[in-house]
């Protein structure tokens, strides 16, 4: 790969995640603290993300890849989107900016498959390269969180605005950039962009499977917990009085380039079943501790909430990616990692940000004080429920058996 498309490529990723680490990570905070958003009202923004989720495939396998070079279609996403961004910081009614946060994120998520599909398409060795690509994703998201605590945009209602409009900037020379990447061609009409392709039915065959049938209804149950995160983590360590709530978040992502690091051995080693486990008993200890940590005597239980992200995900989610992969073998991978996520960040995540904003309204009083220790406890039952259902009923061998 020539140093100049290295260089735009990584530059891609970097503002795709900045993007969204830019908005989301603080949209709870804005909603509660410049809308006077209840939680139901910040759960179904959240939710946004995950019916986009579900629909971006249909869009992506049906239309983009048929009849549009990949990123054009993306820079013309990317400049609608900040567009919206901007515009969703001009809008005082909480039923109308959810609504703009579901047309931006319709726009937005299919980014991220024609992100990595311009970025695949550069490859010679995709497995060597791709990930020293989609680190500046990650590298991304932190710069987002660091100048939002630099700038202390979490400290006041007047300073919130600026994270969308942080990431509408953003979106906008991203926009611009894309119109400059590689040229990736469309695939053309007479490729497979039948609804159910689009949606990974041929991997249906894998529920055939008893142990992966198992792993994939935990997989959907284990986004409830996720939900709680991402949808109101900083609001609560804002309110609980961590400084620079989101620039602390970064540790998060931290962990996770870690940790991940540690899964391909770890996955041959000490095998999948232990594996998931450890990612579920993760999610437990994690709202144990914000259940109980503050900013005083326990403040070291918020930073270990937030250092504890690289083992949940990791080692749920990407062992997740890892395990379906190693299931569904070459014919139906794609179908596969396509249904799976399907099911975790659109299904579960559906599910999960409206059930944690039912939740969080539950244990609000009438004058908007949170009893954090009584939310963050639903989501440990709920984990606690999991570890056990995966205990009692996934038996995988040792040697995982491919779909044939």
């Amino acid at each position: 790969m020539r140093s100049t498309v290295f260089v735009k490529l990584s530059a891609m990723m970097l503002l795709e995640y900045f993007v969204w680490g830019a908005w989301y990570v603080t949209m709870g905070t804005y909603m509660s603290t410049v809308l006077n958003a209840s939680g139901v009202q910040i759960g179904a923004a959240y939710s946004a993300l995950a019916i986009a989720t579900m629909i971006s495939p249909f869009f992506v396998g049906m239309v983009a890849d048929r009849y549009f070079a990949a990123q054009r279609i993306m820079g013309v996403l990317h400049l609608l989107g900040a567009v919206l961004l901007f515009f969703a910081t001009k809008i005082t009614d909480n039923t109308v900016f959810y609504w703009i946060i579901l047309f931006y994120s319709l726009l937005y998520t299919p980014t991220i498959a024609l992100s990595n599909s311009i970025a695949f398409q550069q490859m010679t060795d995709p497995g060597r390269q791709f990930p020293w690509i989609r680190v500046f994703g990650t590298v991304g998201w932190i710069i987002a969180g660091l100048l939002i605590g630099y700038l202390a945009l979490e400290s006041s209602a007047d300073k919130l605005p600026f994270t969308f409009q942080m990431a509408a900037g953003a979106s906008a020379l991203l926009g611009v950039i894309s119109f400059i990447l590689p040229n990736t061609p469309p695939k053309g009409k007479s490729s497979d962009a039948s609804a159910s392709s689009a949606l990974g039915s041929d991997a249906f065959v894998l529920f055939k499977d008893k142990p992966y049938l198992i792993f994939f209804i935990a997989a959907i149950l284990v986004c409830i917990p996720l939900s709680f995160y991402y949808g109101f983590a900083n609001l609560f360590l804002k309110e609980v009085g961590m400084n620079e709530a989101a620039g602390k978040m970064i540790l998060g992502q931290f962990s996770e380039a870690v940790f991940i690091l540690a899964i391909p051995f770890l996955f041959n080693s000490i095998g999948v079943k232990r594996m998931l486990l450890l990612g579920m008993v993760a999610w437990i200890l994690r709202y144990i501790f914000f259940a109980y940590g503050n900013s005083d005597a326990n403040l070291w239980m918020l930073y270990a909430g937030i250092v504890l992200h690289g083992i949940c995900y990791d080692f749920f989610f990407v062992t997740g990616y890892m395990y379906t992969e190693k299931k569904a073998g070459e014919k139906i991978k794609n179908a596969a990692q396509g249904l799976f996520t399907f099911a975790t960040y659109g299904v579960g995540m559906f599910i999960g940000t409206w059930f944690s904003g039912f939740t969080v309204d539950h244990y609000t009083s009438a004058d908007k004080v949170h009893n954090w220790t009584g939310i963050w406890f639903v989501p440990v039952y709920i984990a606690v429920a999991v570890v056990l259902y995966f205990i009692l009923f996934f038996k995988e061998k040792s040697e995982i058996k491919q779909s044939s």
